[in-house]
């Protein structure tokens, strides 16, 4: 089922990601509006698509400020990331690890056995603030550890929402924001990359120490 469900999204995405301007957040705007009455199925389901076609997905959330403002644009585009994020989760759960290295690229296979050694709702939810590790990659690879369904949607619920708000923000204020906004956002998220990359290996170290720990007793 989950299977079927995957195959339609993405033949769904492929089609909304097929005109011929590319992926932009212009066209990602038009698109949507373009919908009409379906716009929020077509945002929910490029969501739903990033988790298994490479593209921007910070895009369709600053095209979802603008189209749908700062409160419907979080809703549509949290929504549509949790359904991707719970379908991806599912199917490598369901098909085990030769689905999951099929979906990545060899050079983040690392990335899974890191993942089925040490584990658990914090290192997820600190994994998820972006940049540090790639969403799709973190799906596949708890998906293939033994992290429930609950840690797994409470750990990505709250870990995904602070970009989701930023990005929507920035789409619903993007006429009006000048250089310097842009430059204090870059530097931001400089600064939040650097920190969050660092507990996250504080984490990772301290899960690796316990099972190292927990073997020699």
């Amino acid at each position: 089922m989950l299977l079927v469900v995957a195959v339609l999204a993405i033949t769904v995405g492929s089609v909304l990601l097929g005109w011929e301007e590319g992926v932009s957040i212009d066209a990602l705007e038009r698109t949507i509006r373009s919908w009409g009455g379906w716009g929020v199925a077509a945002s929910i389901g490029l969501m739903v698509v990033h988790s298994f076609v490479p593209f921007p997905a910070e895009f369709v959330a600053v095209a979802n400020g603008m189209v749908y403002g700062p409160v419907w644009g979080v809703i549509v585009t949290w929504s549509g990331a949790m359904l991707g994020g719970f379908l991806a989760f599912g199917l490598a759960r369901a098909l085990g690890r030769p689905f999951a290295e099929a979906m990545i690229a060899r050079r983040n296979w690392h990335v899974l056995d890191q993942w089925t050694t040490s584990h658990g709702g914090r290192l997820l939810l600190f994994s998820r603030f972006p940049p540090v590790i790639a969403f799709n990659l973190i799906n596949y690879a708890a998906g293939l550890t033994r992290i429930s369904w609950w840690t797994f949607a409470w750990a990505t619920g709250i870990g995904i929402l602070p970009m989701t708000i930023l990005m929507v923000a920035l789409g619903d204020a993007i006429e009006f924001l000048t250089w310097e906004t842009w430059l204090l956002a870059g530097i931001a998220a400089v600064v939040s990359w650097l920190v969050l990359g660092r507990k996250l290996a504080a984490i990772r170290g301290s899960s690796d120490g316990s099972g190292r720990g927990k073997k020699t007793s």
